[in-house]
Parts: C-alpha cells; structure tokens; sequence
C-alpha cells in the first residue's frame, strides 16, 4: 500500500493536460506548456483517484461526514420522523455551529465565513441525498471538460456566490413570490448549479450546443423544482449558477488546466474547513452555555 501512494521522485510521467511524456522534475511540459506537470512527482498518485482526481468521492464523503456530525451534536433535538424534508433533521444550533449561512449568520452575527461553509451542510436525509446525487452526475462532466482542479474551483466560488446572494437579499431584499433570501440556509445546491453555469458557459464558447442545451435543460429543470417545493433557496441557486458562469469565463474552459489550477483549488478547499473551523470556534461558546 505505501509504495501505491509512494511520491515519485526520478524517470517520466503524463502531463494531466495533454498526456504526453515529461520528465517528473521537468519545470514545464513541452507540448502544452503547462508548468510542473509532474506536480512534484505527486502526478501519478493523483492520476489514480480517477479523471475527476476524486472530486465526487470527496464531496460526497466530506458532505456526509458533516451531515452524520450535525446529527450527532444535535443529539436528542434531532428530527427522526416528520414530514418529508424533516427525516433525520439536524438541529438548528447545530448546523450553526458548523457554518450554517443566511442573512442573520452573515449580517447579524459577522459570520461572514459561513458562505464558504454551507455548501458542505445539509439539513436532512433527502436534502443531502438528491444533492450528491446531482453532485455524481453532474461532477465528473464537469471535470471532463473544465478540468478537476477548475471543477473544485467552480463548486467552491459559486457555493460562496450563491449564499451570499441569498444572505444579502435575506437582510436587505423586500420577499416576493418563489423569490427571497434566507435568513439561515445551507446545501450543495448552490454549488451544484454554479456546475451547470460552467457547463452552460463551456458549451457556448465551445459552440457545443449538445452540451449547451443539457446543463440549460438540467438547470430549466432545477429551477421549476425549486420554484414548486417549499422551502428551496432560489437565491441561492441563482447566485450558484451566476458564479459558475463568470468563474468558468474567467479561467477560460478552452485553454488546459495549469499547474497553479491545482494550487488555486486546494487554496480553496483549505478556506472551506478553515470557515467550518472558524465557526466551531465562535458558536461553540454558546452551545455549551
């Protein structure tokens, strides 16, 4: 097992972005002109968690792992059985202390890290189930065709926009019909339509309109779901999916990912559990009190 996840330190491997032979120091690829295409000789390592470099993995392990904690640190407030969005319910304190975000957490309380956080909590049994099932068959298209370090970077960036959106229309927004902020909300939702904006964006610059039209029709979908069920962030899917877009504009899906891609997308990964962290070290205080 050590030598299956041994870093490589001497002789050739695949540059991620266009597959051709370089060597495991070599500052550049020669082909592509991606810099450090051996990723210090960690390449290989990463080539075997798959063409998604383990994003949908990751997502759906760390998303469940926080769900079972908030259910956990609920403790005897959990909501086992009630109404179909209710089964196995965490408490609200709960996913506070985690990073739940809406108007309040971010204007009321200055918790204004949480917009990062939120994308990683669910509120119950079915909200985190249909979550990763779009995260699974959304994420490894995605990864396809923006590239696994971009994908991680989109998902992050657009959660961040869509809660933010959401919070700032909470606190400061009239509500009008299907339409208005939250004062507390979290999900992966937010994230999983900045996944359709990207595509949606890749497809009209490509001139693919095979994939245009599906992540539109995915998104058409989604949002009429929303706009039926009870209690669905709509904001927040706007934001998500407006995020995904200019993300996906700003990196340029037609160029190949760069080494820096890479570091961009763990930055990114890294400020998720620092805002998860953060809030555990604010709202703990009171939890206990």
């Amino acid at each position: 097992m050590s030598a299956v996840f041994r870093r490589q330190t001497s002789g050739s491997v695949v540059c991620p972005s266009c597959g051709s032979l370089v060597g495991v120091s070599d500052e550049k690829c020669y082909t592509c002109g991606r810099l450090r295409p051996g990723m210090f000789g960690f390449a290989p390592i990463l080539r075997r968690l798959g063409a998604d470099l383990g994003f949908v993995p990751f997502v759906i392990g760390a998303s469940g792992t926080l769900y079972v904690l908030t259910l956990l640190v609920s403790g005897p407030n959990v909501t086992i059985v009630g109404g179909a969005m209710s089964i196995l319910a965490p408490s609200n304190l709960a996913l506070l202390l985690f990073g739940e975000s809406g108007a309040r957490p971010v204007f009321a309380f200055g918790f204004w890290w949480t917009v990062l956080s939120a994308s990683w909590l669910h509120g119950n049994l079915l909200h985190i189930v249909f979550n990763m099932m779009w995260v699974r068959d959304l994420g490894p298209s995605t990864a396809e065709i923006v590239g696994p370090a971009r994908t991680v970077i989109i998902y992050v960036v657009a959660g961040a926009c869509g809660f933010l959106l959401s919070s700032f229309a909470g606190a400061y927004l009239p509500p009008i019909p299907f339409l208005q902020g939250a004062d507390y909300t979290i999900g992966a939702s937010a994230s999983v339509f900045g996944l359709l904006g990207a595509l949606m964006h890749y497809g009209r610059k490509s001139g693919s309109s095979l994939i245009h039209a599906e992540a539109k029709r995915y998104a058409v979908i989604l949002f009429v779901f929303g706009l039926i069920m009870p209690g669905i962030d709509n904001f927040a899917h706007a934001g998500g999916f407006l995020g995904g877009y200019a993300t996906s504009a700003f990196f340029n899906p037609l160029t190949r990912e760069r080494g820096d891609h890479m570091i961009v997308a763990l930055v990114c990964l890294v400020a998720s559990a620092m805002a998860i962290a953060l809030s555990i070290y604010n709202v703990l205080p009171y939890y206990n009190s």
